[in-house]
């Protein structure tokens, strides 16, 4: 087992990594941008190394920073989160050229899962049911303009190499297909310095489910069951939980087995999900394949009793997943609310400054993973997510209760948060029905000014 860890990354999911490591033994170090410096990843880590000015590209996502620091701290392997690097294959293989394990699948691995036309290629192979669309990726809007005819509208125009909603269109007729595909592609080419798009079949009223899986370096792989990510404000993730609970019993069975061939068909080891869409008579086609740990992770465990940092660590450092598929058997329901520096007033406007109060809920079944604490600065450099609140019942009514309680609990002052607006969500006759179309309706009219 590793004897230090660098944690490239910031915010939550660093503490959360540094809590896991630390119950391992394992020593920790943290790198931070100088906006980071009284941040409370770098006061909880072993060792801190500050490793750039406060924009990301000059820090968190400066590779040769990142990885001299891990040389200079001696850390044996380096846990990159998600966002930021989780998902560069040249900041995994140059982890691997400099001796330093990389905890997440290999280089090769997350090339060809990123590739997002290449994955639906090889998914489609492997007999994992893919949502219409095209084989290959374009890079002119005339020859993906000429393919459009054959999907039929609405479509979506995506990114190869994107993620997080970015490098994404909707495009509902023919008249205005040139003018998404460029503003899709030049987003793609300022996020992920790339231009191949590729082009899907629009499921309106289809909702978003994604599996998760732990794979080991010897073949063993196993499923986690689901979660249900459906509602969203701009494609980004408000509100996940587990079990999705629209879907049948066989229906779940079989995005389970998908999901374990799907991992098996790309030679996938770490921790991932395999993400789907499922439509109003239960079908579910691949969608991409994630090569991380996800922002939603939490619900996951909270079901399962499985710690997945450990577990991708455990994984990382060559050990075999010690247990069984039938032995999985997830309990009750949990839900996680993202809270976010934002004004929904205000078309969910970014909000920082500095925190004047503060009061984290508690109780039985309920978890808050988060960094923030008093007088901490909310830097406007970085995501506007602040914390996670998960909570865990036996039943969705229960669970549904729970963050009812725990929303109303929370106290964040000095800076504008969506708080309020989760609770409002979360004890919606739309949420309780499980209607996330009718559900991301209500934040779509907020988003635009019309305040229901």
């Amino acid at each position: 087992m590793y004897k230090k860890i660098l944690i490239a990354n910031r915010g939550e999911i660093a503490v959360r990594i540094i809590r896991a490591c630390r119950e391992m033994g394992i020593l920790t170090v943290a790198v931070c941008s100088t906006a980071d410096r009284e941040s409370l990843h770098s006061q909880l880590a072993d060792e801190c190394i500050c490793i750039g000015p406060a924009r990301s590209r000059d820090s968190y996502l400066n590779m040769e920073a990142i990885i001299s620091a891990a040389i200079l701290s001696g850390a044996q392997a380096v846990h990159p989160g998600f966002g930021f690097l989780s998902e560069n294959p040249k900041f995994a293989r140059m982890c691997s050229q400099c001796g330093i394990d990389f905890i997440g699948p290999s280089a090769e691995i997350i090339e060809k899962m990123g590739n997002k036309s290449e994955a639906r290629s090889m998914m489609d192979n492997a007999g994992v049911p893919v949502i219409p669309g095209t084989k290959e990726a374009f890079t002119s809007a005339d020859r993906a303009f000429e393919q459009s005819a054959k999907i039929g509208y609405p479509l979506m125009i995506k990114a190869s190499a994107g993620g997080g909603g970015k490098g994404m269109r909707i495009v509902r007729s023919a008249d205005e297909f040139e003018e998404l595909f460029n503003l899709a592609q030049q987003e793609t080419i300022r996020e992920f310095g790339d231009d191949n798009m590729y082009l899907e079949k629009y499921m309106d009223s289809a909702r978003h489910v994604e599996v998760q899986i732990l794979a080991d370096k010897y073949g063993n792989t196993v499923h986690l069951g689901e979660r249900d990510c459906s509602i969203q404000r701009r494609h980004q993730k408000m509100i996940e939980e587990t079990p999705a609970p629209f879907l049948n019993e066989e229906t779940r069975f079989k995005m389970g087995e998908a999901a374990v061939n799907a991992a098996k068909a790309a030679g996938y080891y770490s921790a991932g999900t395999v993400e789907f869409l499922v439509d109003d008579d239960n079908n579910f086609y691949f969608m991409e394949m994630n090569t991380r740990i996800q922002v939603e992770h939490p619900v996951t465990e909270m079901v399962t009793g499985i710690d997945l940092i450990k577990a991708m660590i455990r994984i990382s450092a060559g050990e075999s997943i010690n247990v069984s598929q039938e032995n999985i058997r997830p309990r009750g329901c949990a839900i996680e609310c993202r809270v976010s520096a934002e004004d929904p007033n205000r078309g969910f406007i970014p909000c920082a400054g500095r925190i004047t109060d503060f009061y984290i809920p508690g109780g039985n079944g309920i978890r808050v993973d988060s960094s923030l604490f008093y007088g901490c600065e909310i830097s406007p450099f970085y995501d506007s997510m602040l914390a996670k609140v998960i909570v865990h019942g036996s039943n969705r009514d229960e669970a549904i209760g729970k963050m009812r309680s725990a929303l109303g609990e929370f106290v964040i002052e000095g800076i504008d948060t969506n708080l309020d607006f989760q609770y409002e969500l979360i004890g919606s006759r739309e949420f309780a029905a499980g209607d996330s179309k009718a559900v991301n309706e209500i934040i779509e009219k907020v988003q635009i000014g019309k305040r229901v």
